[in-house]
């Protein structure tokens, strides 16, 4: 069977990390969205997604075709309830369109013309919002590490290392672990294929640390973390999202807070995650153009990919940041940050793609990756597609 993932209407509301990938290639507990159904289904999948996105993640279409709402989390009952999908049936949840199993993927789709199944409730973990990707990252975290390791034995703990239930730690082949604090008691501890954590590091789980990532000499890392592939994390972080390829290397403090790929937070940053009179945190909303309550006491930042800031840089409780910015100077900046903004608390001006491009080659080149027209392109259409945002 062929199956599609496709961006359901969460996409605007999960920006500014689906601004450069579709909503299945977001990372939320160990694995990526994508990551998480393939294993599940035992199948590679394709991804129907915004046009100017369509040809680094292209679909690809068979006769017969099941398409899956990325926004959904893949649990076992839902898996269970998308492989029972027969020709001209479709999964709902309420009025939400889950999966549906279909020759059209091409035109519009009337479902009254298919036989609709309701979705188990129990089965149902999805992603609306992007303050979800951290806030139900422990759930996450441990649905992926069930479903990675079982049936699998860990590498052995080294020597020195202090671990408290050392039964729910899991350690991959290459990694190297030194002399640190692994507290397994409220979550499981997941530490990828050639990641390494340093001397003196304090961790708590649920955490994960994906493949060639890094914990630094001294952090404190508290439950709900997942460190994405190669990146490198010091100082302070508690239940955060680093998706892949960011650095957090200083001291500093990190809390409720999801990072794209590509970022760099500078030395002694640190980020608010609580207000002053413990109301609610509202984010800045994509969809609606303006604030929006989040339900949550504790939000701290938002940081698209390609973003940057320098040392001792403050953010504001909620704050977002689109792609490409490059943050600096004393006190805080605006709440709302748009997508290739230069500057900080004084003021913002417009960070040109030319000069935008050439800081990201650079970036990527250093990990082995090229920056080439294909990403150029997904970042020029960006920048104008958030022009309307940039009113200094």
């Amino acid at each position: 069977m062929n199956y599609i993932l496709f961006d359901g209407p969460a996409r605007k509301k999960l920006l500014p990390f689906t601004y450069t990938r579709p909503v299945a290639d977001l990372r939320i507990g160990i694995l990526t969205i994508r990551e998480k159904w393939e294993k599940h289904l035992g199948s590679t999948t394709s991804t129907i997604t915004e046009e100017y996105l369509s040809e680094k993640f292209p679909m690809v279409e068979f006769e017969e075709n099941v398409m899956i709402n990325a926004s959904y989390i893949p649990t076992e009952i839902l898996v269970e309830q998308v492989l029972d999908l027969q020709m001209n049936q479709a999964l709902f949840d309420g009025d939400d369109i889950v999966a549906f199993y279909t020759r059209d993927t091409q035109e519009e789709i009337d479902f009254d013309t298919y036989e609709q199944l309701e979705v188990t409730a129990e089965g149902v973990f999805k992603i609306e919002n992007n303050w979800d990707i951290f806030s139900k990252n422990h759930e996450a975290i441990q649905l992926d590490y069930d479903l990675i390791t079982q049936g699998r034995t860990s590498a052995e703990i080294p020597k020195g290392v202090q671990t408290m239930h050392s039964e729910n730690i899991f350690i991959e082949e290459g990694a190297k672990i030194n002399f640190c604090s692994l507290n397994a008691s409220d979550g499981p501890i997941y530490i990828g294929k050639d990641a390494e954590i340093m001397e003196g590091a304090l961790i708590r789980g649920p955490f994960a640390l994906c493949e060639h990532a890094t914990v630094k000499m001294g952090a404190k890392i508290y439950t709900g973390t997942t460190i994405g592939p190669y990146c490198k994390v010091g100082g302070e972080v508690t239940n955060s999202v680093l998706m892949a390829y960011s650095n957090k290397g200083h001291d500093g403090y990190l809390g409720n807070s999801v990072l794209g790929e590509w970022c760099n937070i500078g030395a002694d940053s640190n980020n608010s995650n609580l207000k002053n009179n413990y109301e609610e945190v509202r984010l800045w909303d994509y969809e609606t153009e303006g604030f929006a309550k989040t339900g949550l006491q504790f939000c701290g930042l938002m940081m698209g990919d390609h973003s940057k800031c320098g040392i001792n840089t403050m953010f504001n409780t909620g704050t977002v940041i689109g792609v490409s910015v490059n943050i600096f100077g004393t006190g805080f900046p605006r709440n709302f940050v748009p997508s290739f903004s230069w500057g900080g608390a004084s003021g913002f001006t417009t960070y040109k793609t030319n000069k935008a491009f050439q800081t990201a080659k650079l970036v990527m080149e250093r990990r082995n990756i090229p920056f080439d027209e294909q990403e150029a392109a997904i970042l020029e259409h960006i920048f104008e597609d958030s022009a309307k945002y940039r009113r200094y």
